[in-house]
């Protein structure tokens, strides 16, 4: 056996392990959301408390009007524009310093008591620059705000679900 051939086995079964390591589970929570729970980073920076789920949001946006949450998506324009959750409001990107004081201007405005839901969406939970820095900015704040928990991407979760969506600009 060659060192590099030794050297070959030993980097696949660590990309091996770091895999499974990073496979998503069943989120055992809300099993008929058909959801996976976001992997431990993700986890760490949101609380399981301050995740809401998509089928979750649909019911409450269904509910009475005085308990609808404000739906804010703290996301990219594009993806806004092509396809939303029916109902929210662009704020811009949370990643980007402009996009956070939108942020904290919108929720301002608000009644302290009126939950607030923030969405992305543009990719994979884990991969999102935008909804950790949106949570963290609120979570100081003392008011109810939740993220949605988008998995792989809203389109997969909430639009080809069926969930109640719109497009264009309000």
């Amino acid at each position: 056996m060659s060192r590099r051939w030794l050297r070959d086995v030993a980097l696949g079964a660590a990309w091996l392990v770091l895999a499974a390591s990073m496979a998503p589970a069943q989120d055992a929570a809300h099993p008929e959301s058909g959801s996976v729970s976001p992997p431990a980073p993700a986890a760490k920076a949101v609380p399981e408390a301050g995740l809401i789920h998509a089928r979750e949001l649909a019911a409450a946006l269904a509910g009475p009007t005085a308990q609808r949450p404000v739906v804010l998506h703290v996301g990219f324009h594009v993806l806004y524009k092509s396809g939303h959750i029916a109902g929210s409001r662009y704020i811009g990107p949370a990643s980007k310093p402009e996009g956070l004081q939108a942020l904290r201007d919108a929720v301002r405005k608000l009644p302290r008591t009126k939950p607030v839901v923030l969405y992305c969406g543009c990719c994979p939970w884990i991969d999102c620059p935008n909804v950790r820095p949106a949570y963290a900015a609120m979570a100081s704040t003392g008011r109810a705000v939740k993220i949605l928990y988008v998995a792989k991407n809203l389109q997969t979760e909430w639009i080809d679900a069926g969930l109640p969506t719109a497009s264009g600009d309000p």
